[in-house]
Order: structure tokens, then C-alpha cells, then sequence
């Protein structure tokens, strides 16, 4: 399901533990792991973190584990299962629509729930496209309607698009994330979350990741909105928030649940050329500085790349993310960088990641060159038009500037922003094209 949630409040993720709940009320048991799949995250007419779920129903049989805690009972997820027979489906369904429905009533504009219901999981393509590029409603609609799902929306069907991708996900390649719940008597009052003891879990469960941020004291694992989320632990394993769980001081956790997501994989990322990255997708692309960075008002760093024989490519490092503006402004014509970020209706690369991968060794001063035919030093023959020569005519490329050798400024290797102005989508990690 998809989009139950608005700007001011709602929480998809709370909507499907209503479904587990209402699951368990009519003896269906949950098959494997409920997931929780970001989008592509350049989409505007998304809410807030353009996340879909998707979960699986049946009657439950073999092993279990416990991934959750929902009206004061535990949840239990089983390997494998048989599925419920048509009468059972159909029913659930129908209570699961009213559900969903009654959640994102006084949503407003923009709100447009959906649920899907299929017997196999669609193809992994409907993902990689959700998740990479700008989907149409109609071709969603078409592949459900030729694996004869069963669907339901209102207001207008756009939900669809995030409710089919998030079947369709593949689910390989993932981290996990435990969401704590608020009591709902407390919905919309300020929360309490103590930040010592979230970084106190984090030291002692290191494969936890993005839980608070140093450099800007920045508690990373509550929200900021009037809705029902208390707190989040994201993590690479699915054990380790479980078990940090109890350590985090706050409020009362009214119930939690753990996802499988797509949360640090970088999924949204696809190598791209400059000439060919269309608006409101994210890509990655290996390039040379062209020319020396420019600051804009706020600090925002911009350079030109060039990329292969393709036209040159505008790329910006906000001042928010910290790490990006500072290695921005170290740059100089001819370092090689790979750079990951997202371009929406404008031109500019807004960036979400540097690799340096090589620094020039030297480094224009743009002083002007004296020449090589009379010795005299030349002047400016205009911007971007080179030098010439007063005494023998003879003119100089841009090039051929007085340059120095330079010191490289920062070791080589990835530079990705401060984790408070990192998106969910946004790999850990090099590897992340691997």
C-alpha cells in the first residue's frame, strides 16, 4: 500500500501494523518480512519519504520469528505458509481497504491511498523503474490488470504506482529498520527520546547506522511531524535493533515492528552521461573538473564537469551536507571525480556524493605565462580566450596559465554529506554499483 500519509501527519508504516493486526484478528499470519520501499526520491508530488509497504498473509507453518509487538501481543513472522482460501482473502481485503481508508481520512490534497493484493510478486523491473525514473499511472494500471491483481484507491490512482513497486521489489540487497510507535494519546505533543542513550546503542551496536549526528548534535532517529513514530533504528542486520530496543530511553513504546527496506542501498542510482540524465531521476557519473569552483550566496559550492565527449555538467554541493561544499572547494581544473546526485527540473547535478579519485598534480594559477617564442610575458586576451603576446603576435590556448605543483588538499576516496542531509535512499558505501 501507498500514500496515506500528508504533510501534516499520517504514517504509512503505522497502517500496515493495522493490517498485521487485523491479520491476526481473522487468523492469517504474516509470511516473511514486511517491507518498507523508498521511491525515487525526486518525485514532487510525494509526502515526505516517498516509502511504500508491502506484506505477505497466509497461514504460517515451520520456523517463526518475532518481528514485532502490536497490541500488547508479539508478532510473529514464518518462512513459509500456505495462502488463505478466496473467502478469506476476499474478506480480509475488504476490512483491510475500510483501514486504510479510515487512516488517511483528513489527509487532504495529496493523499491518495491505494492497496494492492496479488498471488506472486510482480516483476522487478516495476521497482528498478519506481525507484529510477517517473512512472505513469496507465502502465501500472495495464500490468495489474494482466496479473489480475486486486486493487483499490482513492482520490486519484497515482498510489498505485508506489503500492505495485512495493511488491515488485526484489528484496536482495537490504537493511533493516525497527519502528517504535507513541502511545496515541500522545500523537502531535514533543517527544521524548533521550539522544545520550541513542548514542550510547550505537557505540554498542555498530552495525546500526544513521542514529545521530556529531557534527550537527542532531538526533537522527525521531521525526520531526505530528505523526505516530517515535523513533526508528536502522541498521544492517535485523537482530541488532531488536536488541537495542530496550536500551533506548523515551517515552512508552505503545508497539514496534521491524521492516526489511531498501533504506543505504543506493538503489535510486544508475550511471548516467551528461548528456542524457533526465529531470527528476538520480544517477552517478565519472568526470574532470573543467574549471575552478564558483561559491554562491549560503555557501553553496558549483564546478563544471566534463564528461567524455558529451557537454559539460553542472554540479552543486549545498551548504547543508557539510562534507560536499568543503571537497567542492578544493577542486581544480583537471582532478577526476565521480559524483552521485539528483537533478530535478533544472540542469544543476544537486549532489549527493564525491568520490575524488585523482587529484592534478598541478595547478593553475591563472596568472599569465610568459612567452615561449620571445621570453616576455604575455597578458589576457579576454575571458576564456587565452593570452597573447604585445611583442611577437603570438597567441596562447587557456592552458597554458602559469601552473604550480600542489599539494593534494584531502586524501583520496568517498565523501558523503553529514548524516542529518543524507536521503534514506543514499548508499553506506563505495560498493554501492558493484
Amino acid at each position: 500500500m501507498d500514500d496515506t500519509d500528508s504533510p501534516r501527519g499520517g504514517c504509512t508504516t503505522y497502517v500496515l501494523t493495522e493490517l498485521i493486526a487485523l491479520a491476526h484478528e481473522r487468523g492469517l499470519d504474516l509470511l516473511g518480512e514486511p517491507r518498507l520501499v523508498r521511491l525515487n526520491p525526486n518525485i514532487p508530488w510525494r509526502t515526505r519519504g516517498n516509502a511504500a509497504l508491502s506484506a505477505r498473509f497466509g497461514h504460517g507453518a515451520g520456523t517463526r520469528r518475532r518481528f514485532g509487538h502490536i497490541d500488547g501481543r508479539p508478532v510473529w513472522s514464518y518462512r513459509r505458509g500456505r495462502p488463505p482460501t478466496r473467502e478469506e482473502k476476499l474478506a480480509f481485503l475488504g476490512a483491510a481497504w475500510d483501514r486504510v481508508q479510515a487512516a488517511a481520512e483528513g489527509g487532504g490534497p495529496g493523499t491518495d491511498p491505494a492497496l494492492v493484493a496479488v498471488d506472486q510478486r510482480l516483476p522487478a523491473d516495476l521497482y528498478w523503474t519506481a525507484v529510477r525514473e517517473v512512472v505513469a499511472v496507465a502502465v501500472v494500471q495495464a500490468r495489474l490488470d494482466r496479473t489480475a491483481a486486486w486493487y483499490r484507491w482513492s482520490g486519484t490512482p497515482q498510489g498505485l504506482v508506489g503500492a505495485a513497486a512495493a511488491v515488485a521489489w526484489p528484496g536482495r540487497h537490504a537493511t533493516w529498520e525497527l519502528i517504535a510507535y507513541r502511545e496515541r494519546r500522545r500523537w502531535g505533543t514533543p517527544r521524548t527520546v533521550d539522544p545520550s542513550s541513542v548514542q550510547e546503542v550505537q557505540r554498542r551496536f555498530p552495525r546500526l547506522f544513521l542514529c545521530f549526528d556529531r557534527r550537527t548534535r542532531r538526533l537522527l532517529v525521531a521525526p520531526h511531524t505530528p505523526c505516530p513514530i517515535l523513533f526508528g533504528l536502522r541498521s544492517t542486520d535485523a537482530a541488532s535493533p531488536r536488541r537495542a530496543l530496550p536500551r533506548v530511553r523515551s517515552e512508552p513504546v505503545d508497539r514496534w515492528v521491524t521492516f526489511r527496506t531498501n533504506q543505504g542501498t543506493g538503489d535510486h542510482l544508475t550511471r548516467r552521461s551528461g548528456a542524457e540524465w533526465p529531470d527528476l531521476t538520480s544517477g552517478v557519473v565519472r568526470g574532470r573538473v573543467l574549471a575552478p569552483p564558483t561559491i554562491g550566496p549560503g555557501g553553496h559550492v558549483r564546478f563544471e564537469l566534463t564528461v567524455g565527449s558529451g557537454p559539460s555538467l553542472s554540479c552543486v554541493a549545498f551548504e547543508p551536507t557539510k562534507t560536499l561544499p568543503a571537497v567542492a572547494r578544493a577542486l581544480c581544473p583537471g582532478d577526476d571525480v565521480r559524483v552521485w546526485g539528483s537533478r530535478s527540473e533544472t540542469t544543476a547535478v544537486h549532489l549527493e556524493g564525491i568520490e575524488v579519485l585523482r587529484w592534478d598534480p598541478y595547478q593553475s594559477r591563472g596568472a599569465a605565462p610568459p612567452c615561449p617564442s620571445c621570453r616576455r610575458r604575455t597578458e589576457s586576451a579576454g575571458s576564456g580566450r587565452g593570452f597573447r603576446c604585445r611583442n611577437c603576435r603570438r597567441r596562447l590556448p587557456p592552458e597554458a596559465a602559469v601552473r604550480v605543483r600542489r599539494t593534494p588538499p584531502l586524501p583520496l576516496g568517498v565523501y558523503h554529506p553529514t548524516p542529518s542531509a543524507r536521503r534514506h535512499l543514499a548508499p553506506r558505501g563505495p560498493d554501492f554499483l558493484e
